[in-house]
């Protein structure tokens, strides 16, 4: 039976590239920090394959066809796409692919009940995948990576309950299906609270992303999967929060596990992020990795201009 040696949860703010060099020194250092120490610890594991859900903006299909998983099965996988490069501000690079173990996927998910599909060529990647593999530096790695992106935008996008119905279906097909040696990495790439181009497009629901934190880290799958409802990430930030489903598959396919939080604060980007891990088991964990403004957990006064300057797009409003 494969095993599943390491699993994760990471946001892909595209200003943790394209807006870093405008911030503060403190935040380019817990920026640094936190994603080398996901980075190790994706080393450490010494996994064979890593399969990454991240969300899709839109780039890859029409709305009447959309897909809700949708499997990259190329050889080699570059971004960011050109369109996304101006955006993002980030460098090119290539990660090597596993057209056979994609196709596996695909065929094993098919068989579990799970309709995904699949596409041979190069998908146009935005933040979703180009931000952790360039600020991990996964090239540098050599493991090859599946990308899975998964709907989280046009409705009637899966719930919480869908989700992680999924990440069931993924655990079991890498535990069955893999070979018996295989050691298998998984990253959930999104959230938390976050509005792009809505109303609230600066704005960081702090209490919510320290809920669902805490959530995740209490294992209790029970509890997230009753209250992490799309109308709540709806309300914590409209059309961004619900990438949060993404971490949700991987919770599924790893199974109700505790895990230990911990916060590092920081201003950057509009999407705040505390760190989380777990060690339930020792060839087993979940890493959320992040940022988050710094102060009290309460309400805090308007930061008023100076501070709208010092964190670029890093302003939280009450």
């Amino acid at each position: 039976m494969a095993e599943i040696v390491f699993a994760a949860g990471a946001p892909h703010a595209p200003g943790l590239i394209g807006l870093l060099e405008a911030a503060p020194a403190d935040v380019k250092d817990v920026v640094a920090v936190t994603y080398r120490s996901l980075a190790d610890a994706i080393a450490s594991a010494r996994a064979d394959v890593l399969i990454v859900f991240a969300n899709d903006h839109l780039a890859n299909s029409r709305i009447r066809e959309y897909p809700d998983f949708l499997i990259g099965m190329a050889a080699e996988h570059r971004g960011p796409f050109e369109w996304f490069k101006p955006w993002i501000g980030c460098e090119d690079y290539t990660v090597k692919g596993s057209p056979e173990i994609a196709a596996a996927l695909f065929n094993g998910m098919t068989r579990r009940g799970i309709r995904m599909f699949a596409r041979n060529e190069n998908l146009k990647f935005d933040d979703n995948i180009s931000v952790p593999v360039l600020l991990t530096n996964f090239a540098k790695f050599g493991i090859p990576m599946v990308p899975v992106l998964q709907n989280c935008t046009v409705p009637p996008i899966p719930d919480q309950h869908r989700c992680y119905a999924v990440g069931q279906a993924l655990g079991d097909f890498i535990r069955n299906d893999l070979p018996s040696d295989m050691r298998v990495a998984l990253l959930g790439s999104g959230g938390l609270s976050h509005e792009p181009g809505g109303s609230r497009y600066y704005f960081i629901d702090e209490a919510f992303d320290r809920w669902f934190l805490d959530l995740v880290a209490s294992g209790d799958h029970p509890k997230l999967l009753k209250e992490l409802t799309l109308e709540k990430m709806e309300a914590a930030g409209s059309g961004g929060t619900s990438e949060l489903l993404s971490w949700v598959v991987v919770l599924g396919a790893i199974g109700s596990k505790p895990a230990s939080s911990s916060a590092a604060s920081v201003p950057c980007c509009g999407t705040c992020r505390p760190i989380c891990r777990s060690s339930a088991r020792l060839r087993e964990r979940v890493h959320g990795t992040g940022k988050i403004r710094p102060g009290a957990r309460g309400p805090r006064p308007d930061p008023g201009p100076e501070m709208v300057r010092r964190t670029a797009r890093g302003v939280r409003r009450p």
